[in-house]
């Protein structure tokens, strides 16, 4: 990650600039306050961002009057719920910069007969329409059809403006954590905290209805809750990408949403599943047989529930792009090989997509 310095104008924009550059600091060190302080610290110094006006001492201050860092003389700087939100907002700006402000979102069917907006579709009254839906115009047309004006309306005679359905939506988004996400010298895992916090932000203001999960696979599957999303890291795991799928599942069986999804994001083939006595089977080399054949076997079990699986891979490895090609091929879903720096806007495109159409 890279970041480009120039002169500050006023200070009102050397503090927005700071604190982009804090938060940017913060998504990379896992949340961790401390580190991102000392690394600013060190960044100001070296390339003159403190002065007599506002040096670092004034920074510190000003985050803790805005009430997004808290402890320090109390114990060790961490985020306060305030300063997590910031961080999932500027994670929202950043990987979906086109977003209109204000408003909220539902996503709209092509069928009618829901709760949304009226449409310039009618149809004839039925038992339980509301009367503020009544077309006057058809109405009135039908009825002069039918009598002349020589005999009183009838319901015969009442149509009802269509509106549209909406219907909500259930994500659960799969994050790998194996040892890979920051291998050979490349960081996958601040990409891929920046893509949660900006879906976890997008769905909270936007789509209320909507619901989003967060499940990690390692060697194990393990949801987190989303307040735990910036402090996400990798470990010594290998991936296990059915535990994974597996939890998703469960998840979504237990949401009301009629749109059920999961969006996958992985560097790295499965290379581990658990045997028939639940102990972890692991083979990093090549592909295993066994570890792909129960993977397709989630595949599968996905697409017959109607679940739609968004895979994007950040490989441009031939032999690991025919794996997920035959994934993707199997639960009928979509994959994506990518890059990290490109992410985000694969997601932005595919997520409000998906969103839009109602899983069958």
């Amino acid at each position: 990650m890279h970041w480009r310095y120039g002169a500050f104008t006023s200070l009102d924009r050397r503090i927005r600039a700071l604190l982009d550059l804090f938060r940017r600091l913060l998504l990379a060190l896992s949340g961790n306050v401390e580190r991102a302080l000392e690394a600013l610290h060190e960044i100001g110094d070296r390339y003159d961002l403190w002065d007599d006006e506002f040096g670092f001492e004034d920074f510190t201050r000003l985050l803790e009057r805005r009430g997004e860092v808290q402890g320090g003389a109390q114990g060790p700087a961490r985020l306060s719920p305030r300063g997590e939100r910031a961080l999932r907002r500027q994670a929202l700006l950043e990987v979906f910069p086109k977003l209109k402000k204000g408003g909220r979102g539902e996503h709209r069917l092509r069928q009618g007969g829901g709760a949304g907006e009226p449409t310039d579709e009618t149809r004839a009254y039925g038992f339980g329409d509301a009367l503020q839906d009544l077309d006057t115009t058809r109405t009135l047309s039908n009825w002069l059809r039918r009598t002349g004006g020589r005999d009183y309306p009838a319901e015969e005679d009442l149509e009802v403006r269509e509106r549209e359905a909406s219907t909500s939506c259930a994500t659960v988004l799969l994050i790998d954590v194996s040892h890979s996400m920051t291998l050979y010298g490349e960081d996958r895992m601040t990409p891929a905290r920046r893509v949660a916090l900006a879906l976890c932000e997008l769905i909270l203001t936007r789509f209320p209805k909507d619901t989003l999960d967060v499940v990690l696979f390692g060697d194990e599957a393990v949801a987190v809750p989303l307040e735990k999303l910036p402090y996400v890291t990798n470990g010594p795991f290998h991936t296990n990408t059915r535990a994974g799928l597996i939890l998703a599942q469960e998840i979504l069986r237990r949401r009301k949403g009629k749109n059920r999804q999961i969006v996958m994001i992985t560097d790295g083939k499965p290379s581990a599943i658990h045997d028939e006595n639940g102990m972890l089977y692991k083979n990093p080399f090549g592909l295993d047989r066994q570890v792909v054949a129960k993977t397709l076997e989630e595949a599968v079990r996905c697409r017959r529930k109607g679940i739609s699986v968004t895979t994007f891979m950040m490989t441009t490895d031939p032999y690991l792009q025919q794996f997920v090609t035959t994934f993707s091929e199997t639960c009928k879903g979509k994959a994506y090989l990518a890059q990290a720096a490109r992410l985000e806007s694969f997601v932005l495109v595919d997520f409000l997509r998906n969103r839009r159409r109602r899983v069958r």
